[in-house]
């Protein structure tokens, strides 16, 4: 037992090393959005707050079920994400995107980059909507879906193949920039992680994947919220979640007791940090 708690924090020491340095200093973020993304917004501000970082909110921009082009499409006067952006007023602006070609992504980035050269944009890699990778418009939101009876393994397969091409997407605005500015946000595989650990057993105060979503098409509800913002604080900051408290909308979940709020919030922290940690394109590995 003893060889193997040494090897385990051996192991985790390493992984440490190997990590870039964590972001000490409150980051400026700008934001834009829709209702699978908006809610990370004041959440990781509570976050960033609780770790004890002058976190500042600088803009929003949410509207449901959008594109980022929707947002690029809203005028100036009017859009306070490109306004801050033009001010060079942001450290980080973070966008969700729903299906891909979306060139607005690029579009925000030259402004921001423009303005502020030092800008990282944080692209959202999101969990599948009714439990599918469609890529269609209009959006499917009428579907009937049972999140319980979801297949994992083909779920987990499916939301690779859509990080597949958010990475591609990503990698190439990269490459046109000459500079690694665009980084990717892994919700959706993180999330299905946290459906694994449900079916196990292993999430406290979950007994069904259904208590994850508000309804078919996938909204999220506290649990899934969470861990898609402790993804994001990961990514700004480059610091793992893993201690902070609970956040106030796991202190709002009925018929969880206490201890099992904070067995959760430990197990959100953990499956946050390990997805954010461990991939390539979350600009915390170097």
């Amino acid at each position: 037992m003893r060889w193997f708690l040494l090897f385990f924090l051996l192991s985790v020491t390493a992984h440490a090393d190997a990590l870039r340095p964590p972001i000490t200093t409150g980051q400026r973020v700008a934001t834009c959005g829709h209702s699978f993304h908006v809610f990370t917004y004041r959440q990781v501000e509570q976050m960033a707050k609780a770790a004890g970082l002058q976190h500042e909110l600088v803009g929003l921009s949410s509207i449901g079920g959008s594109t980022i082009a929707k947002h690029w499409a809203v005028p100036e006067e009017k859009s306070e994400v490109k306004k801050v952006l033009l001010a060079g007023g942001a450290d980080v602006l973070t966008l969700s995107p729903i299906w891909l070609p979306d060139d607005a992504i690029e579009a925000f980035v030259k402004l921001g980059v423009e303005h502020n050269p030092a800008l990282r944009v944080a692209v959202q890699e999101y969990w599948m909507p009714n439990d599918e990778y469609e890529p269609v418009y209009p959006l499917q939101t009428k579907k009937k879906v049972d999140h319980n009876a979801t297949d994992l393994a083909k779920l987990r397969d499916a939301t690779q193949r859509y990080a597949n091409d958010i990475e591609a997407y990503v990698r190439g605005i990269n490459q046109r920039l000459g500079k690694e500015t665009v980084l990717v946000v892994p919700v959706g595989l993180a999330a299905v992680t946290l459906r694994e650990k449900i079916v196990k057993g292993e999430a406290p105060g979950i007994k069904t994947q259904a208590e994850l979503f508000r309804d078919n098409w996938g909204h999220a509800l506290a649990p899934l919220q969470i861990l898609s913002s402790y993804c994001h604080y990961a990514v700004i900051y480059r610091r793992s979640p893993i201690g902070l408290p609970v956040p106030n909308a796991l202190t709002l979940l009925k018929e969880v007791s206490d201890d099992d709020k904070a067995k959760l919030n430990t197990l959100l922290q953990q499956i946050a940090w390990e997805t954010v940690s461990t991939h390539p394109m979350a600009g915390v590995k170097p």
